[in-house]
């Protein structure tokens, strides 16, 4: 090799050379620990898309959602309530009734589902791909 080549493989694994990460980026006072990660959890965005138009309620919610268990479905709604995503209506009857509705915060979440739905639509075949790739190679 020459100078030159040495000279631009120095510069070139230079440039390639990335800065450590900071290992305090993660700040532990950070708020993004309270995060509602429910979204992105198997139901959360489902629930909101069956209250997209309005309030439903417990036994309408089964219906689209029927692979889900009654025990999931009531603990993903009360952790949905607790946090803001949706309001829970009770009624004074016989039988009583209950009506779950999205808050403006759940209603906030719409197109964040949208942008998701138009990403999977796009790039799912290459995620499927990537994935039967993966399961080959490591067989």
């Amino acid at each position: 090799m020459t100078d030159a080549t040495d000279a631009v493989g120095d510069a070139v694994r230079n440039a390639l050379r990335q800065e450590p990460l900071d290992p305090d980026m993660f700040d532990p006072v950070c708020p993004s620990s309270a995060m509602p990660f429910r979204v992105g959890d198997k139901w959360t965005g489902m629930i909101v898309r069956c209250l997209e138009g309005g309030p439903r309620r417990f036994t309408e919610l089964r219906v689209p959602l029927r692979a889900v268990t009654p025990k999931v479905l009531s603990e993903t709604l009360r952790a949905m309530e607790r946090d803001g995503l949706l309001t829970r209506r009770p009624y004074d009857e016989n039988p009583p009734r209950v009506e779950y509705a999205l808050t403006p915060l759940g209603r906030s979440l719409i197109p964040l589902l949208d942008a998701a739905r138009a990403w999977s639509e796009t790039h799912l075949p290459h995620l499927l791909a990537a994935r039967r790739n993966h399961r080959r190679d490591a067989s």
